[in-house]
């Protein structure tokens, strides 16, 4: 069904959320009272990701629903739950629709059915007969009496999940929400594995905090731990118990007061009372004088008053107490967002800000149309600023529509002549794509998103090097499951964990991070559990340079001479020779490092010797099918191996707990999977290093490779569309111990135009990080 009917902007923010897009009034509206009531059972408390069975019922008020009359029950966008069927009674979510009065019933279920955020409906329609005041109408959600396991809830927890139900009574295709909705709560499983957070780099003497959490399968912080932790530093650490705890009804402990008297690199591992490993802290370095106490953030996601999941209270409150980020922002869809809202998401950020410990920064998402120039994220220095959104789609109070701004260039060109330069943008892509080549301003737009739940997108930087611009590159989760800092795919489409930032200040704040920004020092990570690898990037000149900290055709900023640079800086070397140092600790083995200057693969370098490798394959896919929202490439596919043994199969960045890699025997596996610009793959272990040939088949590459011929390089089978997808496969040590890397190699630069040199780094776990480019022109 596609219409949209006149008086469906109901109250988008039920649920709890404050100030969301109010309701445009219905031509004579039935009184709530009249409209009946709805209710379901059971009610109460339930586990994210688990199979229950709902019954939804439906009692006609005062106008009965008449001939060809409808309802709706409509479910977040976000939500990731089994979709309803009506087809399979032993199959997921079989869901059964019935009248009392045995009035028959049209029903489809439309995953864009109704206005946003209650996208996902289900639509029932009376087609013969009516129904009187009294009359039912039941939905069983999750029947299981023909064999269905029930209804698979959303994996991400809620606090008022809503079955939220609208009736058009009068057959007018006018619907009214129902004034007390069915609401749930969707709590987290049991732990199924445990994280710890340090920070990155402190002082000599400093102290710091070592946090720590449960979470269940689907990555919900865990309040069910009953768990003793021993702890073990490699290094000496002062004030580090022997062992802490997390009990029941704790959703995260904390280790305060932690000091290291020398400079030293080291983790604190978690062990059980058995002695053994559950988890381990990311890399800590100790400084004499830290120049950067790199801090972490995620600045990008939505809290239910638009399109997101949980207030935008708890919103703040997850990512400081229970992600362990240091800073985060709300970017809430600008064409939702009413003044009451944006007035209160200042309050918040005021609120939740505060130096050395938390940064919030205000902001939001223009979300103009992609032909308009795509999506953007704005931040501000500080509160009360103006909200030029991109229309008011989904605002009906139009008191301030002349500050809208419907393209990326009258956004741009508004912040120019409002004398705004303190507002920095962020390129994005997600359901829209940023379109840098439509519009793009350098003294605002100072950085391009290269990941995020959506994938990844190294084509949107490698757009502004084809163009000239120097931006650098960040990555958020653009969360829309409640978890900024800590986002995590579940069971959607949505095939990648949200990233995060590194920002390279010497102190927490928010002006300490916005300058960060602007001066492009940074570096982005496809986050997840081992996503806050310690990163240095920087140069040293054989003769003296200038640094600009700004772009210099854009702003009056000068220059200072200098013989070294640091990731992001712009550098103007009329001659001499430039060496790259690269300085990098990971949680997990490096697979390899790669150095581009811009859109030019310069080196790749592996942390291993050819001399090492063993009878470890890899196989990887990466790709996605175009630039818009529906980019998924399904990678389903198997593979055969003849006159040899596969012992072990390991799965990489198989996050959606429905895409599986099954071993069918000793010389088969078979998968399911997909990626959206991110990668995916698998290792295998061979009874014999170099016997027999692999076969390969996935819906977008065939292909068979005698294993003797895997080796060091890349093998490549591409079948690159508008942007790339491929598959490769490479041969790997049998075990690669290789966690920190430090090298340096000479640069040769061009003698024209910008040579943006930068580095990406790929894990075995298949975490990848981006830093920002020093930017070295002649």
């Amino acid at each position: 069904m596609t219409e949209i009917p006149m008086g469906s902007r109901d109250d988008m923010h039920a649920g709890g959320g404050t100030g969301g897009t109010t309701s445009s009034p219905v031509a004579f509206p039935i009184d709530a009272k009249d409209l009946g009531a709805v209710t379901i059972s059971p009610t109460g408390s339930f586990e994210a990701g688990s199979y229950q069975t709902f019954t939804l019922t439906y009692t006609a008020g005062k106008f009965g629903i008449d001939d060809s009359g409808s309802m709706r029950v409509c479910f977040r966008f976000a939500s990731d739950q089994t979709r309803p069927q009506f087809e399979d009674p032993a199959g997921p979510n079989y869901t059964t629709i019935t009248a009392s009065n045995n009035a028959v019933l049209n029903y489809h279920y439309d995953p864009k059915g109704n206005v946003r955020p209650w996208d996902r409906t289900l639509y029932i329609k009376v087609v013969r007969g009516f129904l009187r005041e009294g009359d039912t109408i039941t939905i069983v959600f999750g029947d299981r009496s023909g064999g269905s396991p029930g209804m698979r809830l959303q994996t991400f927890c809620e606090e008022s999940y809503e079955f939220h139900t609208l009736i058009d009574p009068i057959a007018t295709f006018c619907y009214q929400p129902m004034p007390d909705q069915p609401v749930i709560k969707i709590v987290p499983g049991k732990p199924e594995r445990f994280l710890a957070v340090a920070p990155t780099i402190r002082a000599v003497g400093e102290p710091f905090d070592v946090k720590f959490k449960g979470e269940d399968k689907w990555g919900n912080p865990s309040d069910q731990c009953d768990c003793q932790f021993y702890l073990r530093a490699t290094h000496q650490v002062d004030g580090l118990p022997e062992k802490v705890t997390l009990a029941p009804g704790q959703f995260a402990g904390v280790i305060s007061g932690l000091r290291v008297h020398e400079p030293a690199d080291f983790v604190i591992e978690f062990f059980d009372d058995t002695g053994a490993f559950l988890c381990a802290t990311n890399p800590i370095r100790i400084e004499n004088a830290p120049v950067s106490r790199h801090f972490w953030g995620d600045l990008h996601g939505q809290s239910e008053e638009t399109i997101g999941t949980g207030t935008a209270e708890a919103y703040f409150r997850f990512a400081r107490d229970y992600a362990f980020v240091d800073i985060t922002g709300h970017q809430g869809n600008d064409f939702q967002i009413t003044t009451a809202f944006w007035k209160h998401l200042d309050d918040l950020c005021a609120a939740f800000n505060e130096d050395g410990k938390f940064i919030a920064i205000p902001g939001y998402e223009w979300s103009g149309n992609t032909g308009l120039g795509g999506d953007r994220n704005i931040y501000f220095p500080n509160e009360g600023r103006v909200l030029r959104r991109s229309s008011h789609a989904l605002v009906s109070d139009h008191s301030d529509i002349y500050t809208d701004c419907n393209s990326a260039a009258e956004l741009f060109a508004a912040f120019a002549d409002n004398d705004e330069s303190d507002v920095v943008v962020y390129a994005h892509c997600g359901g829209r794509y940023a379109d840098i080549e439509l519009a793009h301003d350098g003294r605002f737009e100072k950085a391009m998103e290269v990941h995020s739940s959506w994938g990844t997108f190294e084509w949107l930087a490698q757009d502004a090097f084809r163009l000239g611009y120097r931006v650098g590159i960040v990555a958020n989760s653009d969360g829309h499951k409640g978890r900024p800092g800590a986002s995590y795919p579940g069971a959607a489409l949505f095939g990648a964990v949200g990233g995060l930032t590194c920002f390279l200040v010497p102190e927490l704040s928010r002006q300490s991070i916005l300058d960060a920004i602007r001066k492009r020092h940074h570096y982005a990570t496809t986050g997840g559990a081992h996503g806050r690898p310690l990163v240095t990037l920087s140069a040293a000149f054989s003769k003296p340079a200038t640094i600009y900290h700004d772009d210099p055709r854009h702003s009056q900023q000068s220059g200072h001479s200098a013989t070294t640079a640091m990731m992001g800086d712009i550098v103007h070397l009329p001659d001499g020779d430039m060496t790259l140092d690269v300085d990098l600790t990971c949680s997990t083995p490096i697979e390899r490092v790669d150095i581009f200057n811009g859109l030019d693969l310069v080196e790749t370098i592996r942390p291993y010797r050819q001399e090492e490798l063993g009878n470890r394959i890899r196989v990887v896919w990466e790709g996605a099918e175009y630039r818009g929202r529906f980019r998924q490439v399904i990678w389903d596919g198997s593979a055969f191996l003849s006159d040899n043994e596969i012992i072990t199969a390991t799965p990489i960045n198989f996050f959606n707990k429905d895409k599986t890699l099954d071993q069918i025997g000793p010389n088969e596996l078979r998968w399911k999977a997909l990626t959206t610009g991110n990668i995916g793959g698998f290792d295998i272990t061979l009874a014999d290093a170099y016997n027999g040939t692999l076969k390969i088949e996935t819906p977008l590459i065939k292909a068979g490779v005698p294993i003797e011929d895997i080796g060091f390089e890349d093998e490549v089978f591409d079948n690159s569309g508008v942007l790339p997808r491929y598959l490769k496969l490479f041969r790997l040590p049998s075990e690669n111990p290789h966690k920190a890397m430090r090298f340096s190699r000479t640069i040769d630069l061009s003698s024209s135009g910008d040579n943006p040199i930068f580095i990406r780094v790929t894990q075995e776990d298949g975490t990848l990080v981006w830093t920002s480019p020093i930017y070295a022109y002649r």
